[in-house]
């Protein structure tokens, strides 16, 4: 690699773990607000909480850094021009084509790091997050499978398949034990709603039960029951926390889950959203920094780098923003998932092919166009 490479690689690099660092800050604030109110929950003190909101870090790293290399790429880039070791490179015979070149592999790196990070080390620090706040606040005992989630709640061991949004527990099978460590009764309950005071109110009931026989052994009689109320100290904000959401779960637990729900006729189309956004996620970054190019290459009349790192939060926050809405829609419309989560990045990708373009030669750019 060039010296000139090199240089740049390390500007952006530092810009923009910088920049990270700084978001990073503000988001565990964020976290830290947001959970002042569990602190005093059981055992969950202040170690816990800080150790819980440390966990959550990783998730945060995987959300902003995006947004980290953009303003990274943003500031770097800008002081450079400030300075007018730009306009000495460029008079050296550096275009803004390889300019973007040796962005676009900057980004490579740093795409092939948040991708690896969100793969393997996210996942499993937001796991662990919940398994202390869960062990922390609750007496229970909980995991989380291909089958479903399982809790032990007193002498019963329950299986949900599904947590909706709103906390309803739907294809749930609830195993009573007796204090000798005998089965007693299987229930199976298509939906579960919470109603007040660890009351839940279960439809569409077959419950199993298990007698002894007058001649030994056992016996089974099985009861249908449309309504019924189930006492527990299952809570919805128990099921929050056990609920992983799918933005962060890996690709392979994505993809295993989409099966899941496909032999067993479930829709699956915000998984199959998420897995490929999570796979567009590091060309993501390389548009974003990319994109940083065009803006940060202003006079310094047209704005200092406070104005500038604001823009690219702006940018920022309109990519993360157009993503969310076409998750909404692709869920309420139906759409192909794999079309509407590769839709921002080939929007913001042409926009800032085109701006780089515009910023090279503005004359020859606007004849094409007439």
């Amino acid at each position: 690699m060039s010296t000139l490479f090199r240089y740049l690689a390390k500007e952006i690099i530092w810009a923009t773990a910088l920049l990270l660092a700084a978001l990073l800050a503000l988001f565990a604030l964020f976290d830290l607000m947001s959970q002042l109110g569990e602190l005093g929950k059981g055992s969950f003190g202040l170690a816990k909480l800080l150790a819980y909101v440390t966990l959550l870090q990783p998730t945060n790293v995987v959300v902003v850094f995006p947004l980290a290399a953009l303003m990274g790429t943003l500031l770097a880039v800008s002081r450079l021009s400030a300075q007018s070791e730009l306009t000495v490179m460029r008079a050296s015979g550096l275009s803004l084509a390889r300019l973007a070149t040796f962005a676009a592999i900057i980004g490579l790196l740093f795409s092939s790091f948040i991708f690896l990070f969100g793969e393997f080390v996210a996942p499993a620090s937001e796991e662990a997050a919940r398994r202390l706040k869960l062990a922390a606040t609750s007496n229970m005992v909980a995991q989380n499978f291909r089958s479903g989630f399982w809790v032990k709640d007193g002498r019963s061991f329950v299986n949900i398949q599904t947590v909706t949004p709103d906390t309803q527990l739907l294809d749930m099978r609830v195993y009573d034990f007796d204090a000798a460590h005998r089965l007693t009764s299987i229930s199976v309950v298509k939906k579960a709603v919470f109603e007040a005071n660890n009351r839940w109110r279960l439809e569409g009931v077959e419950k199993t039960i298990f007698e002894a026989a007058a001649a030994g052994g056992q016996t089974a009689r099985i009861e249908q029951q449309p309504n019924a109320i189930w006492n527990s100290s299952l809570t919805p904000d128990l099921m929050s926390v056990l609920r992983v959401s799918a933005d962060s779960m890996s690709m392979a637990n994505l993809s295993a889950y989409i099966d899941h729900l496909r032999d067993n006729k479930q829709n699956s189309t915000r998984y199959e959203w998420a897995y490929w956004a999570k796979l567009f996620q590091p060309a993501a970054v390389i548009i974003m920094m990319l994109l940083a190019i065009p803006f940060a290459i202003q006079s310094t009349r047209g704005g200092g780098v406070g104005a500038k790192l604001l823009l690219g939060v702006m940018i920022g926050v309109g990519f993360y923003f157009l993503n969310q809405l076409t998750s909404h829609l692709t869920v309420l419309y139906n759409w192909p998932p794999l079309l509407s989560a590769s839709m921002p990045v080939a929007v913001f990708l042409v926009v800032s092919l085109l701006l780089i373009a515009w910023k090279e030669r503005p004359g020859r750019f606007w004849k094409a166009f007439v």
